[in-house]
């Protein structure tokens, strides 16, 4: 055993408790963040074999979001291009005063840990990475978007629900989506309605690991982000069918093909 995941667990929560929990967005990322631990831990158990592997996993799933709580209160949003890279500044924390030490007795790991933190958020995993940062960043990835699916099942769009149902997709979103592509959000270019659903459900392009297919079919996530919405238009019906018809055959085929 490399870490103690309760005691960690705990340490984070003390943690959280630096900021205002009574704010729902604090409590939300706080709620996530055990969710991502508990995901990690079961993608890990169908990769690795070892438990310190598992363990360690569960540790970066857990500690992935950790500046979010200073990013939400110093700039009230989740939004890195309006405020700062969660990813690096998770690194920051962790690293000043040694505070990933409260987390882990060992720096045998380190290096794994901040590697797939740094790059859990990134657009593409940064080249030059070992085997094993590359597995972790990985696995955060797939970990963390699965709960993302499962938010955008119950959170995301209850206030966008009119201006969805009444929108249309944009070609350059359909374009993307259909060559299975993920889609970048850039600085400026604000992605609103049909198409920023969409560009969360590309996310699944994004997956790297069969059981994560397996978790996203089993839950029926796309299914139901997609059966919140009455699209008013015949064109945007269409469309998104062959959308989700495209995903599913998607899943089908990671699930069964790899």
């Amino acid at each position: 055993m490399i870490l103690d995941i309760k005691k960690a667990e705990k340490e984070f929560l003390k943690y959280v408790k630096n900021f205002d929990e009574t704010e729902s967005k604090i409590n939300l990322k706080k709620q996530h963040s055990i969710r991502v631990m508990n995901i990690s831990n079961q993608i890990a158990k169908t990769i690795f074999k070892d438990e310190k592997q598992i363990e360690l996993a569960s540790l970066i799933g857990l500690l992935h979001d950790i500046a979010r709580f200073e990013q939400y209160t110093k700039y009230k949003t989740f939004n890195d291009l309006e405020s700062f890279d969660h990813g690096d500044y998770g690194v920051e924390i962790l690293k000043k005063d040694n505070y990933i030490r409260k987390f882990i007795k060992t720096d045998k790991y380190d290096n794994i840990i901040l590697k797939a933190i740094e790059n859990h958020n990134k657009f593409q995993i940064e080249k030059g990475l070992t085997e094993e940062e590359l597995a972790y960043s990985k696995l955060i990835r797939d970990a963390d978007k699965l709960d993302i699916f499962y938010e955008a099942c119950t959170l995301f769009y209850k206030d966008q629900k009119y201006k969805i149902e009444n929108s249309k997709i944009s070609k350059y979103i359909e374009k993307d989506f259909k060559e299975k592509k993920i889609i970048k959000r850039e600085k400026g270019k604000r992605i609103d309605g049909i198409d920023n659903v969409l560009s969360t459900i590309a996310f699944v392009f994004d997956l790297n690991y069969k059981e994560s297919f397996k978790i996203l079919k089993k839950e029926d996530y796309i299914n139901k982000i997609f059966n919140q919405f009455d699209f008013k238009f015949d064109e945007t019906k269409e469309k998104v069918k062959e959308l989700k018809k495209l995903t599913s055959d998607y899943i089908e085929e990671k699930i069964h093909n790899e």
